[in-house]
């Protein structure tokens, strides 16, 4: 078995799904968030 050295592996792949999926899910909050305000604004 392989010696496992710290910070030895290739981590791109993971950081740009990371980064993707922060992406997405900052824009499903805002989306969100605006259909809750015109919600409260056409339903008042």
């Amino acid at each position: 078995m392989a010696e496992h050295k710290h910070g030895s592996m290739n981590i791109e792949t993971q950081e740009k799904t990371f980064e993707g999926f922060l992406r997405f899910s900052a824009w499903t909050a805002a989306i969100s968030i605006g259909v809750v305000i015109l919600l409260a604004i056409y339903n008042s």
